[in-house]
């Protein structure tokens, strides 16, 4: 076998693997190169490799414990190293992160979802494509104070920032009724955006109150955490008024539709933008459970580019002039 890392090394090494394992596969000169990247990815981070084979330091693991979003990793069980992440998806999708993900930390946190949820490759993909990782947990809440621990760790995990409704195509002065449409008319995809677990109940959801009947934006109801979850959509910049709106339609649905078995309802006020600190004063006051988000949206149409598109009309008169041209 060829000792140098040369040029015909991994098309040797591919040669000899198929001749002595005739009854493998997996052992074309890509699928070898990926094996010494998936080395050189993983064995970057010192502490983390250490953990994955289960030989960490208490004392490194309770600084770990103690890190934020970005610095979590999975605790793989140590009694059999079978049980460690790393084998437990499929080689596909090792190859994904691998190209994608810059850190072992980002890369273990999408191991870490894809073993939870099941994710296919191209689910995963998705949820890589639209920064999972950089946005999952960072919406301003106040889950901490209103919420049981267990909930208030998933409700945050649950909700990102910003929503990327990079598949909608709206014109530059769209109004809230328009985002509004296009989300529901794209709902497996905004689905997809707001991540596992949304079940969608209705938009424009009726609720009485009092002689007055109110309508909901969108009504969900999350199947991890139990719970209903408002969401009220505004094209404008946060204003404090809104968490006041959010939390009066939570405390309707609390009373109206929540069964004992559910967890209470939280609500998410998605915004054009917001000042993160003005946002959580606004959440100080209020008593019922909320999480804050922007969204961001880059398939916008200008109205004069809209404007100088071709009618269909206009498409069929030059189709038919080109064919008796011909």
């Amino acid at each position: 076998m060829v000792a140098a890392w040369g040029s015909g090394f991994y098309k040797n090494l591919s040669k000899e693997l198929k001749d002595e394992f005739s009854d493998m596969q997996g052992f074309s000169v890509t699928n070898l190169k990926y094996c010494k990247y998936f080395y050189q990815f993983y064995s970057q981070d010192k502490q983390v490799c250490q953990q994955l084979i289960g030989a960490i330091h208490p004392q490194v693991e309770d600084e770990l414990q103690s890190s934020d979003n970005k610095s979590s990793i999975i605790r793989p069980q140590v009694e059999d190293e079978f049980n460690n992440p790393l084998f437990l998806i499929p080689w596909g999708h090792h190859k994904c992160i691998i190209d994608k993900c810059k850190s072992v930390h980002e890369a273990l946190f999408y191991i870490q979802k894809t073993i939870k949820n099941g994710w296919s490759r191209a689910m995963l993909l998705n949820f890589i494509d639209v920064s999972l990782y950089e946005s999952q947990g960072k919406a301003v809440n106040n889950f901490d104070r209103l919420l049981p621990e267990v909930q208030s760790d998933l409700a945050k995990e649950t909700l990102k920032d910003p929503y990327k409704f990079d598949f909608i195509v709206l014109t530059e002065n769209y109004k809230e009724k328009e985002l509004e449409d296009a989300l529901v008319a794209n709902i497996t995809k905004f689905l997809l955006e707001l991540g596992q677990g949304f079940a969608y109940v209705g938009r424009q959801y009726p609720i009485q109150v009092g002689s007055r009947e109110r309508n909901i934006d969108l009504l969900f109801y999350h199947l991890e955490l139990r719970c209903y979850v408002v969401i009220e959509l505004k094209v404008k910049g946060f204003e404090p008024e809104y968490t006041g709106n959010l939390g009066y339609y939570i405390a309707a649905v609390n009373n109206q539709l929540k069964k004992d078995v559910d967890n209470p309802t939280i609500g998410l006020l998605i915004v054009k933008e917001k000042d993160n600190i003005e946002a959580r004063y606004s959440l100080e006051s209020s008593s019922q459970p909320i999480g804050i988000s922007e969204y961001k949206l880059s398939k916008l149409i200008p109205e004069n580019f809209k404007s100088s598109l071709p009618s269909i009309e206009e498409i069929e008169r030059k189709l038919n002039k080109n064919n008796e041209e011909e």
